[in-house]
């Protein structure tokens, strides 16, 4: 009875040793970055403005997931946190103004269109170890 129980013990641990885990929570790592606003004029000739992006929203995607996993806030400083991440692959987003038109034409006189869809500013990121503190440096995007 005894041998069989250890068999079965056994098994049990190297099924869960085995199992790899995805990018995602549940980990002991981190990104950290900030986010940096500059604020133009409506046609995007001028920078009146830049400040630190307090209290933008921050999102997070784990590994190959079509959507994102997790949204954040940044604090009063700009800074952004995302913890107790696994190894693997992500990417974070901002959401900022079209300065460039790529979704809709900016907005001028001729072109008022103050509802034009906003553009997600892209990094991506991979954590290779274990308690790594990754910098994703500083997140642009235009107001």
């Amino acid at each position: 009875m005894k041998k069989i129980f250890f068999i079965i013990s056994i098994a049990a641990a190297l099924v869960i040793v085995s199992c790899k885990k995805p990018a995602g929570e549940g980990g002991n790592s981190s990104i950290r970055g900030k986010v940096h606003v500059k604020n133009y004029n409506d046609n995007f000739s001028i920078l009146l403005n830049q400040y630190v992006g307090a209290d933008e929203d921050v999102y997070i995607i784990y590994g190959d997931e079509v959507s994102y996993g997790n949204k954040i806030k940044s604090g009063p400083d700009g800074v952004f946190e995302f913890q107790y991440l696994r190894k693997g692959s992500y990417k974070i987003y901002v959401y900022s103004k079209d300065s460039v038109g790529t979704v809709a034409p900016p907005y001028s006189m001729l072109n008022p269109n103050l509802y034009a869809p906003k553009v997600a500013v892209l990094k991506s990121i991979e954590i290779s170890k274990k308690k790594e503190e990754v910098d994703a440096g500083t997140v642009e995007i235009y107001n």
